[in-house]
C-alpha cells in the first residue's frame, strides 16, 4: 500500500497493478486511488472497464494497443477475471504492451504460479490487501472517530473490534451507527457498543470456542442456540466450526515455525489483526484434539448431505464430543 501510495504522490505508475486479497474495502479504495490518479480523474474517454469470468482478451488487447486520445494514459481496469488463475494468452501481450497503457487488475484469489502473476511481477507491481494489522486497524477508526468529533479509549476501540470483526467495510457500518447512536456526546464507550453494534458469528465462534476449551459444555450450547435464535443455519456454524478448528492447528504449525502474524495472515487467507486472537486460543488446545475435532466435524457433514442426521442435532453432538476429548 506504501509503494502505491508513493507511485500516486510522485505520479509515476507502473504499466500495470494487480490488487488482491479478502479486504474488499481496501481493495476498492486503492483501485479508485490508482484510476482517479493515472487519468486525472475525470478521463472516461481513456479508460475502459470489465468484469467478470467472460472477458474476452482479444478485445482487452485490442483496446490496449489502441493511443490514448487528447491524453498521455490509457487505463484498463480489469476486475474477478480469473485469469490468475487459468491459462491465457494476456502474459505474452503484456511484455510488449505500450507504453501509453496502464492495467489495474482486482481479483480475490491468484495462482502465484500462473504465467500472468509472474509477467505482472517483473513488468508492474503486485499488492495483497487482506485487512490491516491491530495497530494500523485502530488508528483508522481513530481517524473515522475523530473526522465525526468522537473519541474512545482504546479499550473501548479492542472491545469494539471484538464485537463487530475486522472487515473494514463492516466496521465502517457499524461506527456509523454507533456515531448517530452517540449524537451529542464525545466519547463512546462499551455500553455505547453494547446498544448498537451487532455482533459477527466468527466473534461468537472465538466464544464458543473458549467455552469448549474449558470443558464448558452448558456455556459453549448456549452460544450455539444463540446462534439459530439469530437465524443462523446449522450447516453453516458446521462449517465455520470445522474451519475455525483448521485455522487454530495452522497457526499453531506456523508459530512454530516462527512466522510473524503478517506471513501467517497471508498463508492461511485471514485478517492480520485475526492472527493475535487465534495464536491466543490455539494455546488451549493440543494438535490431536484439533485433529480429532476436524475429522469429527467432516463426518458429522457428511452424515447430514446424506440424510442420516438432521443438522442441529449434528451440531450439538460435535459441541459436546469435543469438550469430551
Amino acid at each position: 500500500m506504501n509503494t502505491i501510495k508513493q507511485h500516486i504522490k510522485n505520479n509515476e505508475y507502473k504499466n500495470c497493478y494487480l490488487i488482491y486479497g479478502t479486504e474488499a474495502y481496501m481493495k476498492r479504495l486503492y483501485k479508485n486511488k490508482l484510476k482517479a490518479a493515472i487519468l486525472s480523474d475525470s478521463d472516461d474517454m481513456n479508460y475502459t472497464y470489465a468484469e467478470g469470468k467472460d472477458i474476452n482478451v482479444d478485445e482487452i488487447i485490442h483496446i490496449a494497443e489502441t493511443m490514448p486520445f487528447f491524453n498521455d494514459r490509457r487505463l484498463i481496469l480489469i476486475e474477478n477475471s480469473g485469469w490468475f488463475k487459468s491459462a491465457n494468452t494476456f502474459a505474452d501481450f503484456l511484455k510488449e504492451m505500450p507504453d501509453t497503457t496502464y492495467i489495474v487488475f482486482v481479483e480475490n484469489e491468484v495462482d502465484k504460479r500462473n504465467r500472468l502473476f509472474k509477467a505482472v511481477k517483473d513488468k508492474g507491481y503486485i499488492s495483497e490487501m487482506n485487512g490491516l494489522d491491530e495497530k494500523n486497524l485502530k488508528l483508522w477508526i481513530a481517524s473515522l472517530l475523530k473526522r465525526d468529533e468522537k473519541k474512545a479509549t482504546e479499550a473501548t476501540v479492542t472491545y469494539f473490534l471484538n464485537k463487530v470483526g475486522s472487515n473494514m467495510d463492516n466496521i465502517e457500518t457499524e461506527l456509523s451507527k454507533l456515531m448517530a447512536y452517540c449524537y451529542g456526546r464525545d466519547i463512546i464507550t462499551n455500553e455505547d457498543v453494547d446498544m448498537v453494534c451487532s455482533e459477527q458469528i466468527t466473534g461468537k465462534m472465538f466464544v464458543m470456542l473458549d467455552s469448549i476449551a474449558s470443558k464448558n459444555q452448558t456455556k459453549a450450547l448456549e452460544l450455539y442456540y444463540d446462534l439459530i435464535t439469530l437465524r443462523e443455519k446449522p450447516m453453516t456454524i458446521l462449517y465455520l466450526l470445522i474451519r475455525h478448528m483448521n485455522i487454530l492447528l495452522q497457526v499453531k504449525a506456523y508459530q512454530e515455525k516462527r512466522n510473524d502474524n503478517v506471513t501467517i495472515a497471508s498463508k492461511i487467507g485471514v485478517p492480520p489483526f485475526a492472527v493475535s486472537k487465534y495464536l491466543q486460543q490455539s494455546k488451549n488446545f493440543k494438535n490431536q484434539v484439533l485433529l480429532n475435532a476436524i475429522k469429527l466435524g467432516t463426518e458429522y457433514e457428511e452424515l447430514v448431505k446424506t440424510g442420516r442426521m438432521i443438522d442441529q442435532i449434528a451440531v450439538e453432538m460435535l459441541i459436546i464430543q469435543i469438550v469430551a476429548m
